[in-house]
């Protein structure tokens, strides 16, 4: 019944006007203030060891203002997904730095483009995969029922999804040596295994390692993207990324990874995921800025 009713709920999303759905987006926000919930006790946490000499109230105001982002991309996601190619291309309202994008399509290495999680990132997958031939990797949700729809929308637009094992990892190798891309979403916090520490905004943290062996072991090139939400739908971005983060050097390329996840942060902070417990694993010695928060 909790995956009908979600399903349901997803669907009447995807029928909204995208104003309305942004406009009902903000209330879900404006709730998430008042409220109190745990997303913006997060959020100012992660602004304070992000910004320690940002003036508080300044933090504040970009805390609350991704508040409404946040609920901007839960409504306005759904219609994302099922409204067509078509559709899409017309709510993007401009592309700043698209040589460099156009540069990556030509180049028959392969390239990763590097998402942050800002703005509406799956505005990245779907309009990337009618550009060129795309393989990701895919999670399912945690809702089992609602996973062939969300699996089937990322797919739309041509992408192919694989799983995050080591299976996957493989497939994305492979396609990468083809000349294909695939989009990582690098601030996500991996198992130790995984990562290794590294610094973002001058906090330790555990950093994923996949962008480094990716790169290591395909000879693929690296691109910063982001789409981010401006009136009437989105802008999308493309940076180059430092040199340091073709090292073969793990550390030198982690520290340039994360500086060029600061790069687009900066372009629109109150946009960023800072709701995300990204702090949770610290080195020996400094404690869980949640443990006594959220």
């Amino acid at each position: 019944m909790k995956s009908k009713f979600t399903l349901l709920f997803l669907s009447l999303l995807s029928s909204l006007p995208l104003s309305i759905a942004r406009s009902l987006g903000k209330c879900v926000g404006q709730l998430i203030i008042w409220l109190d919930e745990r997303s913006i006790r997060v959020a100012r946490i992660n602004l304070q060891l992000c910004y320690p000499l940002m003036a508080p109230e300044q933090r504040e105001r970009i805390a609350r203002q991704r508040m409404y982002h946040m609920g901007q991309a839960i409504c306005e996601t759904p219609g994302l997904w099922r409204r067509g190619n078509k559709w899409l291309d017309q709510k993007i309202t401009a592309i700043e730095g698209r040589e460099y994008f156009t540069e990556a399509l030509a180049d028959d290495r392969g390239t990763i483009l590097i998402l942050p999680h800002q703005g509406n990132w799956e505005v990245i997958g779907l309009w990337v995969s009618q550009q060129a031939t795309m393989t990701s990797l895919y999670e399912p949700p945690k809702m089992t029922g609602i996973e062939h729809y969300v699996k089937s929308s990322r797919e739309r637009a041509g992408a192919t999804l694989v799983p995050t094992n080591v299976r996957g990892v493989a497939a994305l190798i492979k396609a990468l040596k083809r000349g294909e891309i695939t989009a990582i979403l690098p601030d996500q916090q991996p198992p130790a295994v995984s990562g290794d520490f590294a610094p973002i905004f001058g906090v330790p943290a555990q950093t994923m390692t996949l962008v480094h062996n990716l790169l290591q072991r395909s000879g693929s090139r690296a691109l910063l993207c982001t789409a981010l939400r401006v009136a009437g739908g989105w802008k999308l971005v493309f940076k180059p990324v430092a040199q340091d983060i073709y090292s073969q050097d793990q550390q030198t390329s982690l520290v340039a990874m994360n500086q060029g996840v600061e790069t687009i942060v900066a372009l629109a902070p109150n946009q960023y995921q800072w709701e995300y417990k990204r702090f949770r694993a610290r080195p020996e010695g400094i404690p869980n800025p949640y443990s006594n928060g959220p």
